[in-house]
């Protein structure tokens, strides 16, 4: 009986504590917490911090507080920076208790809704956020020998969130990321810690970013050192609110890649891969995908990168892209040089329509290569496009340019029959922006058919206005007069009418056509009144024709 008489003191001083333990709340008011609590975070965050009703959390050791709000930066908004239901703050229940002392441990915050705005200048709305307090004596905590050491969170973590982010006095629709999860520990402005990131983006696109930061930046959180892992899959671009929707640009992006900055510059590296990409308003999804392999340095506080890899890959084509960017502009502006070679236009076929270029209706190409060297300057969104284009030894099936040529389609010797067009070669210099593509210095080899010459306009709607000339392989012999020196004739005649025995030379001595329509169904319409007037000439008198054209096809005697 002896021997059981301590176990049972034991037991009852356990019980005793644990009801003691157990009645705290019944006689601890915690809300006389409310303003010490509120004036911790205030100043931990510096922004002004409101809280709701605080109750005891006796056995997570801490307090839950209810109907949080952060203020946030004036220069961006009057309206909250985060709002949330609940919020867990983890404290020493000692000091708590016995010295009224709050000393934040954690901070666990459930479904907050956060906003995220981008303002002028390229600056964001929490880069203050803990500004105030590193500067403030409250940022300093007392330690047990009387001196100060800086403020640190053990454990901050974040469940079921919404972000939304915007620019600050733009019109365009703002991105949402939903169930936004967060764990992070050992939150300092004095060394590195560990977090992770997860979300679920615009169009159902799922983010992850996984690695290390700090220490915090105490005067701009935006340029906290960091090193991570980021991927994001599925990703809608038309529906990120960081594109202008007239600007066409759309498709399904996936990406994965790392990230280094030591809060001066950030360097990146991985690849992105695009389906359905369109690049246009005036282009349609591409039916094979994009793929992109880049290596990028970024300067934070200028907010100007250099693209040093670019290498765009459609299939066997690639082209190499690099140059510069600025993403503190709204949109971002880009200065970029595209150079590619001998790209296979098999592989490049599913592609063109995503970039505008629309084939005649049920055409397409047929082997041969592409090469490009191009500039792409202004907005990312809205950029114009100028430079050399180069195709060589293809077939544009399903198209007979032969059948567009009308009347002229029936001279003797024109060959490029069939229901194809071979094309040996294809030189221009083109300017793309948004109004439109603008053709320069074309020039066409059509074997069996002849070149083609000259300048015209593609509109955004695909409109083309386009004067050109052709110089035709099969000339005009048998149609007006059935020997070849007739048809020497009347290819001089012609020649002295549209420009080749004048001081105009910009026909070249060949027979002018214009191409109306749109890029699906080209309408070719030949000048017939200068062909017929050639033609006419020759067949009346096909000597004087010969010997001379210009003198028969004015109507003037030889002296």
């Amino acid at each position: 009986m002896k021997t059981k008489k301590p176990l049972i003191i034991i037991g009852a001083i356990v019980a005793v504590v644990l009801l003691l333990v157990l009645c705290l709340p019944l006689f601890i008011n915690a809300n006389q917490f409310k303003p010490t609590l509120e004036t911790k975070l205030t100043a931990a965050l510096g922004r002004k911090v409101t809280i709701g009703d605080i109750k005891l959390a006796i056995f997570s050791g801490g307090v839950t507080v209810s109907d949080i709000s952060i203020a946030d930066d004036p220069s961006f908004s009057k309206s909250p920076f985060l709002t949330a239901k609940s919020l867990a703050v983890g404290v020493d229940l000692i000091p708590l208790i016995f010295s009224k002392q709050v000393n934040v441990d954690s901070i666990a915050i459930d479904s907050p809704d956060v906003n995220l705005i981008h303002g002028p200048g390229g600056k964001w709305n929490y880069s203050s956020l803990g500004g105030a307090s590193s500067r403030a004596p409250a940022n300093k905590a007392a330690s047990s020998d009387g001196s100060s050491t800086p403020l640190t969170v053990k454990k901050l973590e974040i469940k079921n969130g919404k972000i939304i982010v915007s620019t600050a006095g733009s019109s365009q629709k703002p991105s949402v990321y939903e169930n936004v999860d967060l764990e992070a520990s050992d939150l300092s402005y004095t060394s590195q810690f560990p977090f992770k990131l997860s979300a679920k983006g615009p169009g159902n696109a799922a983010l992850k970013v996984e690695g290390k930061a700090g220490p915090i930046n105490a005067t701009d959180s935006s340029l906290t050192p960091l090193s991570a892992t980021l991927e994001v899959e599925h990703l809608d671009l038309a529906t990120t609110g960081f594109i202008d929707p007239s600007s066409g640009i759309a498709g399904i992006m996936d990406f994965k890649g790392d990230l280094n900055s030591d809060g001066k510059q950030m360097s990146s590296k991985g690849t992105i891969k695009v389906t359905k990409l369109k690049a246009s308003a005036a282009g349609s999804a591409s039916t094979v995908p994009v793929n992109l392999d880049y290596a990028t340095t970024y300067t934070l506080e200028t907010q100007a990168g250099v693209l040093n890899q670019g290498d765009v890959k459609i299939g066997n084509a690639v082209q190499h892209l690099n140059g510069s960017y600025i993403t503190a502009a709204q949109p971002v502006k880009v200065d970029m040089k595209v150079n590619a070679q001998a790209m296979p236009l098999d592989d490049l076929q599913g592609f063109l329509p995503a970039v505008g270029v629309v084939l005649p209706s049920g055409s397409k190409l047929q082997g041969g290569t592409m090469s490009v060297n191009l500039t792409i300057v202004g907005p990312v969104d809205k950029p114009t496009v100028a430079g050399p284009v180069n195709i060589s030894n293809t077939k544009l099936a399903g198209f007979s340019l032969k059948s567009k040529l009308g009347a002229l389609g029936s001279f003797a010797g024109l060959g490029g029959g069939g229901n194809d067009t071979d094309l040996q070669t294809l030189s221009a210099t083109i300017r793309n922006d948004p109004s439109g593509t603008k053709i320069d210095s074309l020039n066409l080899v059509l074997p069996g058919i002849g070149s083609v010459t000259g300048n015209g306009t593609v509109s955004a709607a695909g409109q083309l206005d386009f004067k050109m000339v052709a110089n035709l392989a099969g000339g005009l012999g048998k149609v007006v007069g059935g020997v070849s020196t007739v048809a020497s004739g009347a290819t001089g005649a012609l020649g002295s009418l549209t420009g080749g025995g004048s001081k105009d030379k910009s026909s070249g001595g060949g027979i002018p056509f214009t191409i109306k329509g749109t890029t699906s169904n080209p309408q070719v319409m030949p000048d017939m009144g200068a062909v017929g007037n050639v033609a006419k000439s020759a067949v009346v008198n096909p000597t004087k024709a010969v010997t001379n054209p210009i003198g028969g096809l004015l109507g003037k005697k030889k002296p």
